[in-house]
């Protein structure tokens, strides 16, 4: 029977790997992933946030009206009940900043501006968000259809919504308004479309403010 030669190369290549030397290559490694992973925390981009200005409340300027408001959060798509920043285009097309972001989600944002404008003018006996067990007299609510950045010939900050005034009461609608408005961005930064987009919300909010008490004040109270 024939065998084959045991030479140096044979006894080298089939030479297992010392134990130390396995440890060593094995720390090695660690210490490359550790420092690829610290190299790439390094670069995360940090999130923003943004949010907008609300009216300061104060002494009404007219005579109040007897009636207690409640504000119920527009119905919108899911795009606004999240916090990320919104941007389009002419077309149907839309996207969602990834570390640009509101403060609170857009249809709460609109919410508690209306809240707070409508409080502002201390014409009302009371206006609240509306919740399971709140009480009062009108309840306003709406759409919301868009709140986000559009760009094409510049860039503007879009938002536009229905609203409606109902009486609770009586069971019947009171009041109805449609906004539609871009408002032109300084820049093309987010801080720029933020502040256009601040503009544009308190110029909504003022404009439903002056048709729910022009309406509150032609309709009839018992």
């Amino acid at each position: 029977m024939s065998h084959t030669p045991r030479t140096l190369e044979n006894q080298a290549y089939f030479a297992p790997v010392p134990r130390e030397r396995t440890r060593l290559m094995r720390f090695s490694l660690a210490l490359v992933a550790f420092a690829l992973l610290l190299g790439g925390c390094g670069h995360m981009r940090p999130v923003r946030y943004y949010e907008i200005s609300y009216p300061a409340v104060g002494p009404a300027k007219q005579e109040p009206l007897n009636a207690t408001l409640l504000v119920r959060a527009f119905a919108t798509s899911h795009l606004y009940r999240e916090d990320r920043i919104v941007y389009g285009s002419g077309s149907d097309q839309m996207g969602t900043y990834q570390n640009e972001r509101w403060s609170e989600p857009p249809a709460e944002m609109l919410q508690n501006a209306l809240v707070r404008e409508l409080r502002s003018t201390g014409r009302f006996r009371t206006v609240t968000v509306l919740r399971s067990d709140s009480s009062g007299d009108f309840v306003l609510t709406g759409h919301l259809y868009d709140f986000k950045e559009v760009s094409g010939n510049g860039i503007v900050a879009r938002i536009s919504f229905d609203a409606e005034l109902r009486d609770l009461k009586a069971g019947k609608t009171v009041w109805t308004y449609t906004y539609n408005h871009d408002e032109p961005s300084n820049g093309k930064d987010v801080a720029s479309l933020v502040a256009a987009m601040d503009r544009n919300v308190r110029r909504s909010v003022q404009e439903v403010e002056t048709g729910i008490q022009q309406a509150l004040v032609a309709y009839p109270t018992k």
